[in-house]
């Protein structure tokens, strides 16, 4: 059966179309909803009266796409989850994960317009998603799958500065400092030596002094 579509329909085409489809599918569904009508002469003149507004629409879709595609390309999205260390997904990111993402960032699409190549994404990495928006214009989304255990970079440990070496001016200061004090140590002693030798000296002087009074008693006599 041929029905001119009155509103976008997924899988069939846009406002405006002609398409052939289905007896049953057409009456059952199609026409109830207002989404086509039976394809004849008095509907065929109303779409081309309607056909200028058609495609100011799809112009504005187009340019809408545009602008989807540049907001989806813009930067890679970002998933976390839990992984073995062999990059196996405990899990899979779906249609649906991503999707909910999108919507999270503001931007709507439709769960069947987006392709992941293997049906769902299993393990870690960057994988790319190809997004249908309206018409021929596509995204190519780049989605980063990490591990949620992945270990953070270490931040750099404080070390302890390193004593700058000693240049030889500042060993020669510690040379100058140290040696008054040596030569302080040695005058101590000196002094210590020479006074405990004067008693000596003292009892010398006083057994000669002795022996000199003596002999004076012997010449008297």
């Amino acid at each position: 059966m041929k029905v001119i579509l009155y509103k976008d329909v997924p899988s069939l085409g846009e406002e405006g179309d002609i398409c052939d489809v289905a007896r049953g599918y057409a009456r059952n569904f199609l026409v109830p909803r207002g989404l086509v009508v039976p394809y004849n002469r008095q509907n065929l003149a109303e779409l081309e009266g309607r056909r200028a507004a058609i495609e100011q629409r799809r112009e504005t879709k187009r340019a809408s796409a545009r602008t989807t595609r540049e907001q989806i390309e813009a930067s890679p999205m970002v998933i976390t989850m839990s992984a073995g260390e062999n990059g196996k997904l405990f899990g899979s990111v779906t249609s649906a994960t991503i999707v909910d993402k999108l919507e999270q960032a503001g931007i709507t699409v439709e769960r069947r317009r987006v392709d992941i190549p293997e049906g769902t994404i299993k393990t870690t990495g960057n994988h790319t998603v190809r997004i249908k928006l309206y018409g021929d214009e596509e995204a190519e989304l780049v989605v980063s799958v990490r591990p949620e255990n992945e270990p953070k970079a270490k931040s750099g440990a404080k070390t302890k500065p390193e004593q700058a070496p000693k240049t030889e001016a500042a060993s020669a200061q510690s040379s100058a400092e140290v040696a008054p004090a040596e030569e302080a140590v040695e005058a101590v002693e000196e002094v210590a030596t020479e006074s405990a030798a004067e008693p000596a000296v003292e009892e010398e002087t006083a057994e000669g002094a002795s022996e000199e009074s003596e002999d004076e008693e012997d010449l008297e006599e």
